[in-house]
């Protein structure tokens, strides 16, 4: 691996920031300073902090931020789901950006484990 760009974690959770921000275009102008601010600053937060820690020396470092990421992830999908309660997003749109949510989430989850176990 050359880059954080290689992990396909980062390259995942890239691609959900473009859905995020896609999805809370519509999302009442109300909401500019609320709801939207706040779901897309989550979305952003997961792959910015995957990044930074990459950038980091040590691995207690690096694990920091990843479990900052995987935090915003959780953050994002509570956001998400009151975004769905509100009827910004329809249930479908929500079912499937929740299961890409899961999926990033169960990808940081194992980069973690693996990390922690090369540590050992």
């Amino acid at each position: 691996m050359k880059t954080f760009r290689d992990l396909l974690v980062w390259q995942k959770s890239m691609s959900f920031v473009t859905e995020i921000y896609k999805v809370s275009k519509p999302f009442p102008k109300e909401e500019t300073f609320g709801l939207t601010s706040q779901i897309r600053r989550s979305a952003v937060s997961i792959p910015s902090n995957i990044s930074e820690g990459y950038g980091r020396e040590g691995i207690k470092d690096y694990l920091r931020f990843l479990n900052i990421a995987i935090a915003s992830l959780f953050e994002l999908q509570t956001q998400l789901e009151i975004a769905h309660n509100l009827d910004y997003i329809n249930k479908v749109r929500f079912q499937k950006l929740y299961e890409l949510s899961r999926e990033i989430e169960r990808m940081l989850s194992s980069f973690i484990r693996s990390i922690k176990s090369n540590k050992k």
